[in-house]
């Protein structure tokens, strides 16, 4: 019997929704150069549309602005489908790299722009890089955001962002920040005491995924959800490569590719899966 069968126990399905050359690599791919690049985000996601249709499962999608903005008729095929559209900023700059002002006009364009395209509120926002300061929560707050998803309770990484957080327990992994504005934190397995990152993405395309399938269920023994996040491009591994990247880069970028849309089918066979605002609505917190 599959855990996913029991009621309680979800796994909250997300994609931070760019190209393959929007990973923070400024020094190859700045942002006035974008559109000179190959897109691949459109076949992408539309495969992804199709596993979920198949599987009836929605998911939440950290659309980049400027995606939304190229590409609004895949924003309105997402919403349309029945998926949660979320903001992923819009440039896809870390957010200490950012002035406050910087910041604030970032998302701003970026909410505006998806808005205007699905005709409904954008509540949900992830960092890039989940670059999370605990100023840019008070500004989301401020922008009308209800929740942030991009904070990663794992040993050190070089791009991981950082918040002040009190309250924080294994058992819960969905905390009140503000008033009416919640962190959904990104999900990690406890090893002899290290959190070690267990939520998908490049440790998803690494692990093998009978481990990763067998962390899962321990993670859900200590809590009642797993967040998970992926890009377009990790089920891509025909995407252009990229010539002098630092050795660290390309394990991350390329390691796993041919694999992942394999093991993607396989997970989202194993357990039972929802966005993050219905899972929200479904505990009340909106």
């Amino acid at each position: 019997m599959k855990m996913s069968e029991d009621a309680n126990i979800v796994c909250i399905l997300s994609f931070d929704i760019e190209e393959w050359f929007h990973e923070n690599i400024n020094e190859f791919f700045p942002i006035d150069e974008w559109q000179n690049q190959e897109s691949r985000v459109v076949n992408n996601v539309e495969q992804l549309l199709i596993y979920f249709e198949e599987k009836n499962i929605k998911a939440t999608f950290f659309v980049l602005g400027w995606i939304a903005e190229n590409y609004p008729d895949l924003v309105k095929k997402i919403y349309a489908k029945g998926h949660e559209i979320a903001s992923h900023g819009y440039g896809h700059k870390l957010i200490y790299s950012l002035s406050k002002n910087e910041f604030r006009e970032d998302i701003k364009k970026s909410k505006v722009i998806i808005e205007e395209i699905i005709e409904d509120q954008v509540i949900g926002y992830r960092a890039p890089s989940f670059s999370i300061t605990d100023w840019a929560i008070d500004i989301l707050k401020e922008e009308g955001f209800l929740y942030d998803s991009s904070y990663f309770p794992t040993f050190y990484h070089l791009r991981y962002g950082k918040i002040d957080i009190h309250n924080y327990s294994e058992k819960q992994n969905i905390l009140k920040l503000r008033d009416n504005f919640y962190e959904i934190i990104l999900s990690s397995l406890n090893i002899m005491g290290l959190k070690i990152p267990w939520s998908g993405g490049g440790y998803f395309r690494f692990i093998p995924y009978p481990i990763f399938y067998f962390g899962v269920k321990k993670i859900f023994k200590v809590q009642k959800n797993f967040v998970f996040y992926l890009h377009p491009w990790e089920i891509d591994p025909f995407r252009p490569k990229i010539n002098n990247l630092k050795f660290s880069y390309k394990i991350r970028r390329y390691t796993g590719l041919k694999k992942t849309d394999k093991k993607l089918r396989k997970f989202l066979g194993d357990f039972k899966f929802t966005s993050i605002s219905e899972y929200l609505k479904s505990k009340k917190y909106l």
